[in-house]
């Protein structure tokens, strides 16, 4: 019992992830849910819609790896294959925030996102409802686009199952993940205190209000004024 409050008392919290990379994850996490739902009831404009509402959060996310706060950036994460391959011959290799390997999570599951709503703008349901830019495609190219954008999403369940096993089993190591991105503090050793650059979570605001404001007037609205 000793050993294990002198452990606890050793170590230090730091804040790890700003607001904004906490927002979009977990509203990333609804959207999914919503948009996993929607389809399944048919309920195709709200599908659009909660579609519309991920593109918002995917494309801030892009910028938010950019010009973000350091955590969130891509270059902090997003490391060489050599330093990939290290961490998984040696997965106890002590990492804060996004660990090399799952920096290229990160990377693959925004790839597979952008994938399946582009597809999304020239799909067709085949009875109601097409993507804004099915007229501009032929019906075959429509036709393979719809395909590809409903088995793209079996990939995207896939690596949520494995983004969620994980987060479990890194639980079970004793780093708690899903802690960290609720509170954005995180409890390290000493010897690894980090202080980490931070943007103003205005910066994220503003560059939410322009997209979604852009997304709302093009795509939203026509579609909410149906419902």
């Amino acid at each position: 019992m000793s050993s294990e409050k002198h452990a606890i008392e050793s170590k230090v919290k730091i804040k790890v992830w700003d607001l904004p990379t906490r927002l979009f994850h977990w509203l990333m996490i609804c959207l999914l849910a919503a948009l996993w739902w929607s389809a399944d009831v048919g309920e195709m404009q709200w599908h659009q819609v909660f579609a519309y509402s991920l593109l918002v959060l995917i494309v801030f996310r892009v910028l938010w790896g950019l010009i973000g706060s350091e955590t969130s950036r891509f270059s902090h994460f997003v490391k060489p294959p050599s330093q990939v391959l290290a961490y998984v011959k040696q997965p106890e290799k002590h990492s804060i925030g996004h660990n090399p390997l799952g920096g290229y999570m990160v990377v693959a599951m925004i790839l597979v996102l952008v994938v399946q709503l582009t597809t999304g703008l020239f799909s067709t349901d085949e009875i109601f409802t097409e993507g804004p830019l099915y007229a501009y495609v032929s019906s075959e190219v429509a036709s393979s686009l719809t395909w590809l954008h409903k088995q793209n999403f079996n990939l995207l369940l896939l690596l949520a199952l494995l983004h969620i096993l994980a987060v479990v089993w890194h639980g079970i190591k004793g780093d708690k993940l899903v802690g960290a991105m609720i509170t954005g503090y995180k409890r390290v050793s000493r010897d690894h205190v980090t202080q980490f650059e931070f943007r103003s979570s205005l910066v994220a605001l503003t560059l939410v209000g322009v997209l979604a404001g852009l997304v709302v007037n093009y795509l939203i609205w026509p579609i909410a004024a149906m419902l």
